[in-house]
């Protein structure tokens, strides 16, 4: 749910309904917290030692490299996540839209990065190909947006 959110999310503010693309990126936010936490109390009983391991265990299985740094990759894009979506609410959708290009081009490089490992490269099945849909969505939607005209 978090990954089909985030898509609509990214779709829709790149179309500009940015009153529906926040609802749906808090949702999105939502949907993801909700994973973490069950993640998190279920298999690693909140221990970081546990989710560390894991992720090391999963890094080797497709890289070879038993590192689970990959671990405070996902950290860093919860608290962005989060950050985010209350920037969002805070400031407004005039405020959100106009905030610096950069720090957008960092927050979704970064979640495009984030999205495409945890559904391409450490997804399988339905969860790989679903990724692969939705990155295809993202770059049609993106080069389909409109583009503010200028003047001479």
């Amino acid at each position: 749910m978090a990954t089909a959110l985030y898509v609509l999310s990214v779709a829709l503010w790149l179309r500009r309904r940015d009153p529906a693309a926040r609802i749906a990126w808090t949702l999105a936010c939502a949907f993801y917290l909700a994973h973490v936490t069950a993640a998190f109390q279920l298999h690693h009983h909140w221990s970081n030692s546990s989710a560390y391991l894991e992720t090391a265990r999963q890094t080797a299985e497709v890289f070879g490299l038993d590192w689970g740094g990959g671990l405070y990759f996902n950290y860093a894009f919860t608290v962005i996540w989060t950050a985010d979506v209350f920037w969002w609410w805070r400031s407004g959708l005039d405020g959100y839209r106009g905030r610096p290009h950069w720090v957008t081009v960092a927050v979704h490089s970064f979640f495009g990065f984030m999205f495409f490992n945890a559904t391409v490269v450490f997804g399988s099945g339905f969860v790989r190909w679903f990724g692969v849909a939705s990155m295809v969505i993202l770059a049609v939607a993106a080069a389909g947006r409109t583009r503010p005209r200028f003047s001479k």
